[in-house]
């Protein structure tokens, strides 16, 4: 992820030295492990305790020649312990090493996304609360439809919120695992009690079964989780981009001082976050996509992921991170104009009562064809001729045989829309 978009605990979690220093806490948890069986003597543990460490850049050097990451980290340890080295890495391979710390690292980057997670409920939620009784227009395919409030928009991201923050509850569980089980996964050279001790030590589950890797469809369900909650981001992201059009102009991302929206028309105020979380999205549904195709390996056991996982794991956790991030603070300043929803709500001419008007008519024993027709009728010629529809609909004298004027008057009343936003609050702990 370019540096534009990385967020620094996040970051920091991915970084080169970052990564070697796990694989050295799983080596050292190895030698416990081992000196418990009374297989290594416990003063080698304490010197490879005392001593062992790397060097970035030697690592790096090391590589050049070796062509193999473990083992230029393997040498360059070796070369700070000395003879006791020689435990070190006993029956393991590179994937005991190399899968349990990519899971440590998962962990790590899943907690910071849940704090971000909760973050963005908490704003939601009190936006929410703020707007309960703001008057909107609900609109479906695009078009006016009936009227909602602010609120039940910030009520319904909220609990899609809520419902993603748990599927990466369990996404971490599903990748909180270690492996320490040898080449191909059958403890052949190594004791599953030094797997025990390992996990236990870095609060991971032992895997139940593995080859010489973690099996990949763990890190799918992780993946299109993470890609799951960037496309509710960027649901949320698009219903404010389209809100900001001019033409509806009903919320608008806070604007700072000093800030610009073109380089060539100075009156322009842009939805630049939400776009950039759209796009964002994008990819993090695209990584999806390479995880799922990791999950097939010859014969269970390739490195064909690992190249395609050095980029999607953290580019994922740090665009995500970052797109959570942004949209806190778009929603926490989002600004709201309560007089532009009521004026998109009054350009619909009243058409927005259509359906009660239709219902009213089938209570008082139209059938609902002849209902429908009546009231198809009058809205058609509201949107032909530009008046109110409550109007055509007082002079309609088919529908006045079944309505009286005190009748239709109450009809168009906005309150009979929002009558259950507090029920619908109530179910959500919204109160």
């Amino acid at each position: 992820m370019i540096d534009r978009y990385t967020l620094p605990e996040m970051g920091e979690i991915w970084t080169d030295e970052h990564r070697l220093s796990l694989w050295l806490k799983i080596e050292i948890a190895a030698c416990e492990g081992w000196a418990k069986l009374g297989k290594i003597p416990n003063e080698a543990v304490g010197v490879i305790r005392a001593k062992a460490s790397f060097s970035w850049e030697r690592v790096q050097a090391l590589e050049e020649v070796t062509q193999h990451d473990v083992l230029a980290f393997l040498t360059n340890v070796a070369e700070n312990v000395g003879d006791e080295a020689k435990y070190i890495h006993l029956g393991l391979t590179s994937s005991d090493i190399l899968d349990t710390a990519l899971s440590l690292q998962m962990v790590e980057a899943t907690d910071l996304l849940l704090s971000k997670m909760e973050a963005l409920e908490t704003v939601l939620r009190r936006r929410a609360i703020e707007h309960r009784d703001t008057l909107m227009m609900g609109r479906t395919h695009g078009i006016h439809a009936e009227p909602i409030t602010l609120g039940l928009k910030f009520a319904l991201w909220y609990d899609e919120i809520r419902r993603q923050k748990n599927r990466l509850n369990i996404a971490r569980e599903e990748v909180r695992v270690g492996k320490i089980s040898g080449a191909v996964g059958t403890f052949a050279n190594v004791d599953p009690q030094v797997e025990a001790h390992v996990c236990e030590t870095l609060n991971l589950k032992p895997a139940l079964i593995s080859t010489q890797i973690l099996q990949r469809d763990r890190h799918a369900f992780y993946m299109t989780t993470l890609a799951g909650i960037a496309s509710s981001l960027d649901k949320m992201a698009t219903e404010i981009r389209n809100l900001q059009r001019t033409d509806v102009h009903e919320v608008e991302e806070a604007f700072g001082k000093g800030q610009k929206g073109s380089s060539a028309m100075p009156h322009k105020k842009n939805p630049i976050t939400p776009e950039r979380i759209c796009g964002m999205a994008r990819v993090v549904r695209a990584n999806a996509q390479v995880a799922l195709e990791n999950v097939a390996l010859w014969h269970e056991r390739d490195i064909s992921h690992s190249s395609a996982e050095r980029m999607i794991l953290p580019d994922s956790t740090l665009a995500l991170y970052y797109m959570l991030h942004k949209m806190v603070q778009l929603i926490d300043r989002l600004q709201v104009f309560p007089e532009q929803m009521k004026i998109n709500i009054d350009k619909g001419l009243g058409l927005i009562f259509s359906q009660r008007v239709m219902l009213a008519l089938v209570e008082k024993g139209v059938s609902r064809e002849n209902a429908y027709a009546m009231v198809q009728r009058n809205a058609l010629e509201a949107w032909n001729t530009k008046e109110q529809f409550k109007n055509l609909v007082s002079r309609d004298i088919s529908i006045r045989e079944y309505l009286r004027e005190e009748e239709i008057n109450n009809l168009f009343d906005y309150d009979y829309h929002t009558k259950h936003v507090s029920d619908i609050f109530a179910r959500l702990g919204l109160v």
